[in-house]
């Protein structure tokens, strides 16, 4: 039996939301527990925050910042949609599978049609066919494409994929959202600025995720067309998104932005991934189900083993996809984490 099971505060592998708070994130909190604040985001730190989104992204965009994924995703489409609208996704996309409806409420009813593709990625040639199945007006007109980067099987599109799809997005007279609770690992993964994964890649508004990235809690809606961002305040009002102590959504922000903290977490739970796969993958009895691109890891394993693992205390999820285990890391990972649950896989499937 691993000694790591005597550790009733082990790091899991089923989330990276199990994680707390990083130390940059937190000592911005900490500083902006000082004294009194302008409330409902006239603050200093919003106003310093939503700054350094500017200059991470390097252009002039509208920032907002809500509680979680599901507001930002959810308001960021409403702002797009009309009732009478669809919204293209991928079929396991999180607007679809994990947000219990709130797109469409939000958007007082828009319709989420679903787009197939391998591993997470929407096929291109289904956007096209999806915008001209039907034309007439009893069908709910197509009117935003949304992308999720990186995608729920942790795979990324690169910057070429990105336009082919959002040219044809144009094209179809589509706006473009970006579902970017993993933003960050993306970014590290290709290697790539994050302009290039956003505006320059053709995309109107991104969910940039921090909660997932080592932040408590709060996401960031940025609206690169601004004039899509009009009276969006009202709707963050509208859907319990304006905090009231809005500095302490924002603050951690400026402790994750300020010094690159973002991109090294990101870098490190990309690299528990890899580590990951690395040590099962030639196991008996598994098989990595998708690319590991970014910090998430898909295997494939037997009842009794997913039985096994769970006896021993190591948690991860079984319902993202059909017939795999997602196995997460986080930012506070270790190596020795990794390597504990690998011998202890290793330990079950030997048996």
């Amino acid at each position: 039996m691993s000694a790591a099971l005597t550790n009733t505060n082990r790091r899991q592998f089923a989330s990276d939301n199990y994680a707390g708070i990083c130390p940059e994130a937190f000592a911005a909190m900490v500083e902006a527990n000082q004294g009194h604040e302008v409330s409902y985001g006239d603050d200093t730190w919003t106003e310093k925050a939503a700054n350094l989104v500017r200059d991470v992204f390097e252009t002039n965009c509208e920032v907002f910042f809500v509680f979680n994924g599901t507001s930002a995703n959810s308001l960021s489409l409403a702002s797009l949609c009309q009732s009478y609208h669809s919204i293209l996704c991928h079929e396991q996309a999180h607007i679809e599978t994990s947000e219990c409806g709130a797109p469409e409420f939000f958007t007082n009813g828009s319709k989420v049609l679903l787009l197939p593709g391998a591993n997470g990625k929407i096929d291109p040639k289904a956007i096209d066919g999806a915008v001209h199945k039907r034309t007439d007006i009893h069908y709910p007109k197509p009117q935003v494409l949304s992308l999720t980067q990186a995608t729920e099987f942790g795979t990324v599109y690169s910057p070429d994929e990105l336009r082919a799809l959002t040219d044809i997005a144009r094209h179809c007279h589509l706006r473009v959202q970006m579902d970017g609770a993993r933003f960050a690992n993306a970014v590290v993964a290709l290697g790539v600025t994050p302009k290039e994964l956003a505006w320059e890649s053709g995309v109107d508004v991104l969910c940039f995720g921090g909660s997932k990235n080592g932040i408590a809690l709060g996401e960031a809606v940025v609206f690169f067309n601004t004039e899509l961002a009009r009276e969006f305040d009202y709707r963050c009002k509208q859907g319990g998104q304006l905090a009231s102590k809005m500095r302490f959504l924002s603050a951690p922000w400026v402790g994750m932005l300020q010094d690159g903290a973002w991109l090294r977490y990101g870098k490190h739970t990309n690299a528990m991934a890899r580590r990951l796969e690395a040590a099962i993958r030639h196991l008996p009895h598994v098989e990595i189900a998708y690319p590991v691109q970014t910090n998430t890891v898909f295997a494939r394993l037997p009842d009794e083993v997913v039985q096994a693992m769970h006896q021993r205390g190591w948690k991860f999820y079984m319902h993202v996809s059909q017939d795999s285990a997602r196995l997460m890391t986080s930012w506070d990972t270790t190596a020795e984490d990794v390597d504990a649950f690998a011998a202890d896989l290793a330990e079950v499937t030997a048996q």
